[in-house]
């Protein structure tokens, strides 16, 4: 999901925000939202690029990027996940997880980050669709590709 590059979460504000360009003292975001308010994130704000993040697994030299587990949520619920999930315990939280990404690190990922995860991709899928269909049309080439190359 090379789309991602683009878009990053700043520690201590709630929702996503679209990265527009760099500033002289930090970095301009606008909101993923209906509003699309534009600020500055200034260099001692914590953003997080989301293609930069990953999850723990339990083989401790191996994690799983987000995008991936994105597209396994997309796979399994569709283009959004019901509101139901904010009142799921931790455990529920869990076998959610687990039915996405069975070998994640139950130890290192906490049920907030399992929530923060559902909520970025509830908004991802609301405010740019894009990001999945595109995904969708690469990964078929590649494997229209390596489908060729094993044929010759």
């Amino acid at each position: 999901m090379e789309l991602l590059r683009d878009i990053a979460h700043i520690s201590g504000k709630s929702g996503l925000y679209k990265i527009l360009k760099p500033g002289r003292s930090g970095v301009i975001v606008e909101t993923l939202d209906d509003k699309k308010q534009r600020e500055m994130a200034s260099a001692n704000a914590r953003v997080s690029v989301l293609k930069d993040i990953s999850i723990y697994t339990e083989d401790h030299n191996k994690s799983i990027p987000l995008s991936d587990i994105f597209l396994k949520i997309r796979e399994l619920h569709g283009e959004t996940v019901g509101e139901e999930y904010k009142n799921y315990s931790s455990n529920q939280l869990f076998d959610f997880f687990g039915a996405v990404t069975p070998d994640f690190d139950r130890q290192r990922v906490y049920s907030s980050d399992i929530k923060k995860i559902i909520t970025w991709y509830n908004v991802l899928s609301q405010y740019l669709p894009e990001i999945f269909t595109a995904e969708a049309a690469a990964e078929a080439t590649e494997a229209e590709v390596a489908t060729e190359e094993a044929k010759a």
